[in-house]
């Protein structure tokens, strides 16, 4: 079987290579034999993982999400609805964080209208609207 050293994965997947060892420190990647010099030997499978690792990153799911959804891949219970149902609970997170960044951005436009861009910092609305206690 042919291995893949650290730099060789780390380059086919994408990644640094303390990107590839901070996986195997989490987990996401098996912890690959070593040669006699001591050199880690990963099977070419690995860099399949770190595909999967980043595309599952860019559509918003989490280290430990991702986690759980390679032990799905080997659960043989497991099936293709298990991993719907964690999809749909991310779609639903994604929501929610757009509706919460959504009233950031309507808060702090209207902290921005009611600033005139004038005078001294002291008496600057948006500063003195981070003060007020009890008022959101």
């Amino acid at each position: 079987m042919r291995t893949l050293s650290i730099g060789q994965v780390a380059r086919q997947g994408g990644v640094g290579v303390e990107t590839v060892r901070f996986y195997e420190r989490q987990g996401l990647l098996e912890k690959p034999s070593r040669n006699e010099s001591g050199y880690r030997q990963y099977p070419p499978e690995a860099v399949s993982h770190l595909h999967f690792i980043k595309k599952a990153k860019e559509v918003g799911f989490s280290l430990k999400e991702i986690k759980e959804l390679l032990s799905l891949r080997l659960d043989e219970t497991a099936t293709c609805q298990d991993v719907r149902s964690r999809a749909e609970a991310k779609i639903l997170d994604i929501e929610q964080k757009l509706q919460a960044l959504t009233r950031m951005k309507q808060a702090l436009t209207d902290l921005t209208k009611a600033c005139r861009g004038r005078g001294s910092v002291s008496e600057c609305p948006i500063l003195q609207s981070f003060e007020k206690q009890g008022e959101e």
